[in-house]
C-alpha cells in the first residue's frame, strides 16, 4: 500500500511562488509545472484555482490565442 505524504504548502501557494520566481507564464506551462509536484491536480481543478485567485485579486489572466491564457501576478 503506497504511503501518501501531506504537502507542506497548498497548490495555490506553489502557483503564486512559481509566478513570483518565473514571471508571467501561459496556463499550459504553469499547469505542467504545478502538476509535477501535485500529481492528483486535474486541469479543471487548476482552472478553478486560477479563477479563485483572480477573484481574490492575486493574479491577472489575459486571453492570448484561442484556448491559451497568460497568467501574471498583480503587483
Amino acid at each position: 500500500m503506497p504511503i501518501k505524504l501531506w504537502k507542506t504548502h497548498p497548490a495555490y501557494y506553489v502557483l503564486l511562488e512559481t509566478l513570483k520566481k518565473k514571471g508571467a507564464m501561459t496556463d499550459t506551462e504553469l499547469f505542467e509545472y504545478i502538476s509535477e509536484e501535485f500529481k492528483d491536480l486535474g486541469f479543471k481543478d487548476f482552472n478553478e484555482m486560477l479563477m479563485r485567485l483572480e477573484v481574490a485579486g492575486k493574479i491577472r489572466t489575459t486571453s492570448l490565442v484561442r484556448g491559451k491564457k497568460r497568467i501574471e501576478l498583480v503587483p
